[in-house]
């Protein structure tokens, strides 16, 4: 049976981390996970790695769906628009959206350029200065 995509389905974010061999340095990217889903913004909220970490993207937007979203909102913990954003992102994007045709997956652009980045800069700025 196909199940139609519906502004009454469940809205999923999907944050996307490059990851690393050193788990504590993944660790930042699950605490974000579980903040933003104890702060009741979007109820469905799944961590996932880009390499070298787990879960892979596959698998996070995987489970997006097994929790019942028909729309993923991928968000990249990524600074700037590389390569990665760019090639990786986007094929996985892709890949997922054919994997998972009952939901509709969305990337959003990096973190930066944006005037919080700046500011948290000119925090760090004065914290250490």
């Amino acid at each position: 049976m196909d199940r139609e995509l519906t502004s009454e389905a469940p809205t999923a974010v999907l944050l996307i981390a490059h990851g690393s061999r050193n788990p504590a340095a993944n660790d930042d990217l699950f605490a974000l996970a579980r903040r933003i889903a104890e702060s009741g913004l979007q109820p469905i909220v799944e961590p996932c790695f880009l390499e070298l970490a787990d879960p892979d993207i596959p698998a996070g937007g995987r489970r997006c769906v097994e929790r019942g979203a028909r729309s993923v909102l991928m968000i990249p913990y990524f600074l700037s628009e590389g390569v990665h954003l760019i090639r990786d992102l986007t094929a996985a994007r892709d890949a997922l959206a054919l994997a998972h045709p009952s939901a509709k997956f969305r990337l959003a652009p990096p973190l930066g350029p944006h005037p919080l980045l700046d500011e948290l800069v000119a925090i760090r700025i004065r914290e250490i200065g």
